[in-house]
């Protein structure tokens, strides 16, 4: 497992013909062409360094950082900024991360459990500060944030931006299963179950593990049922789809066979958990409990994004900006997740010694510009890898946290974000 090594490829990565065209907007063929102060290389990894103040602040201090020094410097404007950033296309970063979460697989920062890939599904509100303004297609203040997520290796697989009145989440995920496969196992909290989802994963062989004991519009009677039996685990039978959901899914409107599994929490809660994994030998009810909890490093890395990265905090105030910023952060937040793993397993530290994320991103981001441009900054690297894992604390299994029921905090719109 090699960091630098994966830098190197980014940086090449980058510099290719074809990540160019990838890039380029279509509506601007023949951008990033000719040599310029902000060229794509240099445009990307700007947007990947988290960008949390002012435009022209990030900028000096990318440059900055970049020539190894502490005093500001004044290369581009943010007009310059915001004429290379409209030539860049929105699915230029996405694409950039999906590349990425490749090589960390090559790389083998990506564990598996029982031989899967672990996915974890949820969204997340989210209010951007933008103000009115008579750009074309402006964004929109509240929009919902969709995303796939890696707990094993803390890496956002993939995230979307969705209108807060387009408020499903099963269909949300609906639009995402084609970046699933049969050797991932998708996990889903209590917002998810419904027959005509279970028809559509078993369709396509997706193994899953859903919280059902509270299901919603799910309405299983056999999981009432298989409360009141108190039984560990058992087979059901789901009822078949309705007609309607089988015609816009594209699903059999056959009864499907599933596996539910008794989970008792440590403050005595009872949880039922639903999944067609129905080999009990493979996957024995009991590793089902800590299977469970993966979940959560989806809502960690929502709390992260929001409040350590500033997610709500964009450089623009197009929807083709805001999708840009996001998708920057998501991938700016990736980076410092394989850094703190690269840190964590380089000290050899146990398990149950986790690494401080907030300070790592504090720790690299003077380094990111270089890393990703190709620059002679592996000796540093090193040394920021042994600071890194020298902020840690100590994981307790087990311990209970429950939030206090209140209304979600935003900071007040007190100075213009964009």
């Amino acid at each position: 497992m090699s960091l630098s090594a994966l830098f190197s490829d980014i940086s090449a990565h980058l510099t290719s013909p074809e990540f160019l065209k990838s890039a380029r907007h279509p509506a601007h063929p023949t951008a990033f062409t000719r040599i310029r102060k902000l060229p794509l290389p240099s445009l990307v990894a700007l947007l990947l360094c988290g960008m949390r103040m002012s435009i022209q602040a990030e900028l000096d201090q990318f440059f900055a950082h970049l020539r190894q020094q502490a005093q500001l410097v004044r290369h581009v404007s943010e007009q310059a900024y915001a004429q290379a950033r409209a030539k860049l296309s929105v699915d230029a970063i996405p694409q950039l991360n999906d590349w990425l979460i490749e090589r960390a697989r090559h790389y083998g920062f990506v564990p598996l459990w029982q031989g899967l890939r672990l996915v974890a599904a949820d969204a997340s509100t989210v209010r951007f500060g933008v103000r009115a303004s008579h750009v074309k297609r402006p964004a929109l203040a509240d929009q919902i944030a969709f995303g796939l997520f890696l707990p094993t290796a803390e890496l956002m697989l993939a995230t979307s931006l969705y209108s807060v009145r387009d408020n499903n989440e099963r269909q949300m995920l609906f639009e995402h299963l084609d970046r699933l496969s049969s050797s991932d196992l998708l996990l889903m909290d209590r917002g998810y179950p419904c027959c005509w989802l279970v028809s559509v994963l078993n369709q396509r062989r997706l193994p899953f593990c859903m919280r059902v004991e509270k299901s919603g519009s799910g309405n299983f009677a056999c999981v009432r049922d298989f409360l009141r039996s108190g039984l560990t685990e058992q087979n059901v039978m789901l009822r078949a789809p309705n007609k309607r959901d089988c015609e816009d899914y594209e699903c059999p409107r056959e009864p499907q066979t599933v596996r539910l599994v008794r989970h008792i929490a440590p403050n005595g809660a009872v949880r039922v958990l639903m999944t067609n994994l129905l080999d009990r030998q493979r996957f024995p009810a009991a590793c089902f409990s800590d299977l469970y909890h993966q979940c959560w490093g989806i809502e960690e890395a929502f709390k992260r994004l929001k409040h350590r990265l500033n997610l709500e905090h964009v450089s623009g105030l197009s929807q083709q900006a805001v999708v840009q910023d996001v998708a920057a952060k998501i991938l700016c937040d990736n980076l410092q997740a394989l850094t703190s793993r690269a840190a964590h397993e380089g000290a050899h530290l146990p398990e149950s010694v986790r690494i401080n994320h907030a300070y790592a991103h504090t720790a690299l981001k003077p380094l990111l510009p270089g890393l990703l441009l190709a620059k002679k900054v592996g000796k540093m690297l090193r040394e920021v890898l042994r600071l890194i894992a020298k902020m840690t604390y100590r994981h307790r299994d087990g311990v209970s946290k429950p939030r206090k029921p209140r209304p979600k905090p935003h900071k007040y719109m007190t100075q213009k974000n964009c």
